[in-house]
């Protein structure tokens, strides 16, 4: 390894070799010079775009204008907000004076784009095309680059750097000192990009095509969360005003989780993507009841999927007699036999149910519009054709033969009525699955209002709480679910141009259908693990979920090998994989350095709180993880300890110690985990081995495990 020669730009000619006599300090003192020149430059650009902002109004030529134009610019200076605690660039390259396109020629790579007041750049943004060498290039193929730097910060302060000569053959891989020391760097509050650290396999996935739909099988710590954002990045850098218009979706497991991601993509200036668990995408109003699991389950089957449009279907009607309207000394009449073509033509085409009744509503007006033409020898007028979808026969036929539906108004139908829901889950459900949905206060029909509704709002069951309308109903979240399916019969919601879903192997076949309904004109990236599956419909194939979430042919790709969980804890929790019944390659992991420690210990809230008072001696966050039960026992006793500690959700705290339930835990990491009774977290649920997987590959430098009592099974050994 030897160090190049300085720049001043991002873009110059780079010097073949170091002069005679040029120390380091004075290369340093250079990169140094660059960063602030870049930071400078930077400035003046928010300051620009500021200035604009201002005086937006006076330069737009109408209200609609001003706030467009308003908007871009909020945008734009949020975009160009500059955190002096974060590297503005973090690698350079030298290109070879060989190379056709950029030919002895330097770029400083970032993660933004900086140009100077001429508009030359300072800094190019990770994201564009020449970036892509920086974390392509290897000795074995240069793609034109002789040198390739990396800058080593604390702080914000450029304290270091560190090359390889690829055009001579050296490249240092995971021996990289800056490398290294940045995945390794411990992490205090929420979760930072990973842009100076992509590998390559992980940057193929994040310059994936917007058309292509992948699916990362990551084992824990392989960083199949960070490709996910960081390829959202990508694609808003690459195809922006088309993402701007239909949008970009995070979908993550739970708010903790999303609290924790939230500041990666504004961090890279993205500040346009919307995060949302899956609940929030589809919740039509708030859950106030639980289900039975297995209620829950069925609820979340996907037969309902055809139970709820068969349901759906068995409102549309057959006309039964003409349609005969008065219009002042005319009267139209439409006979039986076009209307049932109305209706049959407007079944046949497959459209959203609420689409459909427009479309009958519209042919049935344009019937009486031929009629009134071939009379008066001339068109209506568009109030005319208004009245007349508005006149009294016309909505009678409407309501009759295609009546307006709600979605909470369709499943309380189905959960209230045994032979509305018995004729819509014929041969899909046995008559013990559908007594599971009704539950035992169903027991009339729904139309028969004399004690059923009162037995259903009686219900102390739980479940969910069926009252007289949809409105009064306490609903459940496996409801919202079905709800949500109903709303997409009925009609089609809102999507997105791309849809990035985290911990996907949870899950529901029914909550890929919601995710699907939102992405379908759009492309996913999925990712997850199948071992780290918990929720009682885990995904064991991701072929299936593919197929629910509309995506078939999506390519699947493995990340099996990790850089930040240690190896002796990813060979500990890899002893777990026999038992969990999943096809998955085993985690390996390239550091070697971390700690792993496993006792039994005689009182684990004391013990507890030692190890929570060893671990605060070193840098980094601690993450004490328990069965939820126990929770507020050690949180209070860190308490009563001296010790500060915060709650999952809450990133911004300046407490280095949180406590957190196993059951919110997916996706976090820490520095230091304190695991405290594995065996009650296994007991906890059905898919406890699960769960205690995801709970021993949260730690990044050291994991100790308390127990008193033994071990689950797998490992003891």
């Amino acid at each position: 390894m030897t160090l190049a020669a300085e720049p001043h730009r991002a873009s110059r000619p780079a010097r073949p070799d170091t002069p005679p006599g040029d120390d380091l300090d004075t290369r340093l003192a250079a990169e140094r010079t660059h960063l602030d020149t870049s930071r400078a430059a930077l400035r003046r650009m928010r300051e620009r775009a500021e200035a604009l902002f201002a005086g937006g109004e006076q330069v737009a030529g109408d209200p609609y204008a001003a706030e467009m134009l308003g908007r871009t610019l909020a945008r734009r200076v949020a975009e160009l907000a500059d955190d002096p605690t974060t590297p503005l660039f973090f690698g350079r390259l030298d290109f070879g004076e060989t190379d056709p396109d950029h030919a002895g020629r330097e770029y400083h790579v970032g993660r933004r784009h900086v140009t100077d007041e001429a508009g030359e750049p300072l800094v190019l943004d990770w994201r564009a095309p020449v970036s892509r060498s920086f974390y392509r290039a290897s000795a074995r193929d240069p793609q034109g680059v002789a040198v390739r730097r990396r800058f080593g910060f604390s702080s914000g302060l450029l304290t270091s750097f560190e090359d390889e000569h690829l055009d001579r053959g050296e490249e240092l891989g995971t021996a990289s000192r800056i490398l290294t020391a940045e995945i390794e760097r411990p992490r205090v509050g929420p979760m930072r990009d990973i842009v100076a650290t992509i590998q390559p396999e992980q940057d193929e996935l994040v310059r994936a095509d917007l058309a292509d739909s992948i699916c990362v099988q990551g084992a824990p710590g392989t960083g199949k969360t960070a490709v996910g954002l960081h390829r959202a990045a990508y694609l808003l850098y690459l195809h922006r005003e088309r993402l701007r218009r239909s949008g970009v979706l995070i979908v993550g497991p739970n708010r903790a989780f999303l609290s924790y991601i939230a500041a990666v993509l504004p961090a890279l200036g993205e500040v346009e993507v919307a995060q949302a668990t899956v609940e929030d995408l589809i919740a039509p109003a708030p859950v106030r009841a639980v289900d039975d699991p297995a209620v829950a389950a069925l609820k979340h089957d996907v037969r309902m999927a055809e139970v709820l449009r068969r349901a759906v279907d068995a409102h549309i009607g057959t006309p039964t007699e003409p349609i005969m309207v008065s219009d002042g000394s005319f009267r139209w009449r439409i006979g039986l036999d076009p209307l049932h073509r109305v209706v049959e033509e407007t079944r046949r085409e497959g459209l959203p149910y609420a689409t459909g009744r427009d479309r009958v509503r519209a042919r049935v007006v344009g019937l009486l519009q031929r009629q009134s033409e071939a009379r008066r020898a001339e068109s209506p007028s568009d109030a005319w054709l208004r009245r007349m979808a508005k006149a009294r026969p016309v909505t009678a036929f409407l309501d009759a033969v295609w009546p307006a539906l709600t979605p909470e108004g369709l499943v309380h139908t189905l959960l209230g009525d045994p032979a509305a829901l018995a004729a819509a889950a014929d041969g899909l459900l046995t008559a013990e699955e559908q007594a599971l949905l009704l539950g035992p206060a169903a027991t009339t029909t729904a139309t028969d209002d004399t004690a059923a509704t009162g037995r259903r709002g009686d219900r102390t069951a739980t479940g969910t709480k069926l009252g007289r309308t949809p409105k009064a109903t306490k609903w459940t979240a496996a409801d919202a679910v079905l709800i949500d399916e109903a709303a997409g019969l009925i009609e089609r919601p809102a999507g997105f141009g791309h849809v990035v879903v985290d911990e996907a192997q949870d899950l529901s076949p029914m909550q890929c259908r919601a995710i699907a309904r939102r992405s379908e004109h759009g492309s996913i990236t999925l990712l997850g693990d199948l071992a780290q599956g918990t929720a009682p419909w885990a995904a064991t194939d991701w072929r299936e979920s593919l197929a629910h979430l509309g995506k078939p042919d999506a390519v699947v790709v493995p990340l099996s090998v990790g850089f930040r969980v240690p190896a002796a804890v990813v060979a500990f929790a890899n002893r777990l994989l026999p038992a969990l019944a999943v096809d998955v390659p085993p985690a390996e992991s390239l550091r070697r350095d971390g700690a792993l420690d496993v006792r039994t210990v005689a009182d684990l809230t004391v013990a507890t709180v030692a190890e929570v008072r060893a671990a605060l001696a070193h840098d980094g966050s601690v993450g004490v993880i328990a069965a939820d039960d126990a929770v507020d026992r050690l949180r209070a006793a860190l308490a009563d300890a001296g010790v500060e500690t915060a709650s999952a959700d809450d990133v911004a705290t300046a407490a280095r110690v949180t406590v957190v339930p196993a059951t919110l835990v997916k996706g976090l990491e820490y520095d230091h985990v304190v695991v405290v009774e594995p065996a009650a977290i296994v007991a906890a649920e059905p898919r406890g081995l699960h769960r205690l997987y995801v709970v021993l590959t949260r730690a990044v430098s050291r994991l100790s495990v308390l127990h008193t009592a033994p071990l689950p099974g797998p490992l003891a050994g």
